[in-house]
């Protein structure tokens, strides 16, 4: 009996892992730098938290063009080329002196070197590896988030209290270089598997509906414009927007509104790694869920309201205890956003467009993510409290799980370009 060779979308799958261990891990510490730079140099939060806005709304208009360049080239280009940049931002950040330079350095710079990394890159490639067993590669996939965050934020945590917020910039962005430039180099240098002779899943026959090309076997293309008409890029963008809104305020304010209400250092800076803990659990999950269930809209809408479950405690939340119980509710649910937004667009638009459309997502929710820290700041620098800003969220959220419910199915593929 011939043994097989181990199928290289599970290689894509694990490199891709890596990869956003290290680029969210960086990322989701963020928060922990907060209070530190603000005590340093005086800055409100709000003039901290636009920062990190900046920096998701440049993440999104650069993954609105890197989805449609990763329909076409290999993924080991364009992470490389992400890690050299947000590497650069990260290490710059440690000296920086004034907002402008905050804004421009961590802003832009490493906005647009964390999308040469991000979700749309890494599970736009996954997905063309998969049809039948893609919610769980994805799943798989999306699980480096948590496990980079939870140990990023833990490192970063410990260095900002043992010794200060400008080591730990430098000390991330040297992980982001090594890790960023080596591994697309050895385990994402393919690009999908019928361009090496393979098939989706390692299958040896092609057993998949050839529902993903047109008429005359080419695969279906489609451009931003036409895909801004469908009402299923509507549906999904909206949803999707405001959730992330709500996720990036809570990142990123969560650790100072701990701090606020007398809870611990160590304590608040481990409720980001409890969030990535549970998320963790949840990625896996959601997309072992979605691959089980007539219809994964179903599994995104159970998320949403468990983020809202989690907002409610977080409501409430004056002791650690009640801040843990916040994060594993709050972070469950959250390990539905990354498996769930690339699952579904592969179900209903199909796998060769999947980098474009989820790009063209990506910039919807890129708003959102640009809103949230800013709106989270302000309303703390307004009324000293993030209670509003936690109340606002819960309902913003109720309305989600509701919304993703009307995305229609997918009886009608995209029209070739």
């Amino acid at each position: 009996m011939v043994q097989r060779k181990l199928f290289w979308g599970w290689y894509v799958v694990a490199g891709t892992f890596l990869i956003f261990a290290v680029n969210y891990g960086v990322r989701y510490s963020f928060g922990i730098f907060l209070k530190p730079m603000s005590a340093d140099y005086g800055w409100g939060r709000s003039v901290i938290s636009m920062a990190a806005s900046i920096n998701m709304l440049v993440y999104s208009i650069g993954s609105l063009y890197l989805g449609t360049l990763i329909d076409k080239v290999a993924p080991r280009w364009i992470m490389t080329a992400g890690a050299l940049l947000s590497a650069a931002g990260l290490i710059c950040t440690a000296f920086l002196k004034t907002p402008i330079a905050f804004y421009l350095i961590y802003g832009i710079l490493c906005g647009a070197g964390a999308s040469g990394m991000s979700v749309v890159v890494g599970n736009s490639s996954v997905g063309k590896w998969f049809v039948r067993k893609r919610g769980l590669a994805i799943g798989m996939t999306t699980m480096g988030i948590s496990a980079g965050t939870i140990v990023l934020t833990a490192v970063s945590g410990f260095i900002v209290e043992y010794y200060d917020w400008h080591t730990g910039f430098l000390i991330l962005g040297a992980a982001t270089l090594v890790a960023g430039v080596t591994l697309p180099w050895f385990l994402l240098r393919k690009t999908y598997p019928e361009a090496c002779g393979l098939k989706p899943d390692g299958d040896l026959e092609q057993n998949q509906a050839s529902e993903e090309t047109s008429p005359d076997g080419q695969p279906v293309t489609i451009s931003h414009r036409e895909a801004m008409h469908n009402p299923k890029v509507l549906v999904l963008g909206g949803s999707y927007s405001l959730a992330v809104m709500v996720l990036m305020s809570v990142f990123v304010h969560q650790v100072a509104y701990a701090l606020d209400h007398g809870i611990g250092k160590i304590a608040a800076a481990s409720s980001i790694g409890i969030v990535s803990m549970a998320g963790f659990a949840g990625q896996f999950f959601f997309g072992w869920l979605s691959d089980r269930i007539p219809d994964p809209k179903y599994a995104s809408c159970l998320g949403f309201c468990l983020m809202a479950a989690g907002i409610a405690i977080l409501i409430n939340a004056g002791t650690p205890q009640m801040l843990f119980l916040y994060s594993l509710v709050f972070g469950f649910g959250y390990g539905s956003l990354a498996p769930m937004v690339p699952i579904l667009i592969a179900d209903r638009f199909g796998r060769h467009v999947l980098g474009t459309i989820y790009g063209l997502v990506t910039l919807f929710i890129g708003i959102g993510g640009f809103i949230g820290p800013l709106l989270g700041g302000l309303v703390y620098d307004c009324s000293g409290s993030y209670s509003m800003m936690w109340r606002f969220n819960l309902g913003v959220l109720a309305g989600v799980a509701a919304f993703i419910l009307t995305l229609k199915p997918a009886r009608d593929r995209v029209p070739q370009a």
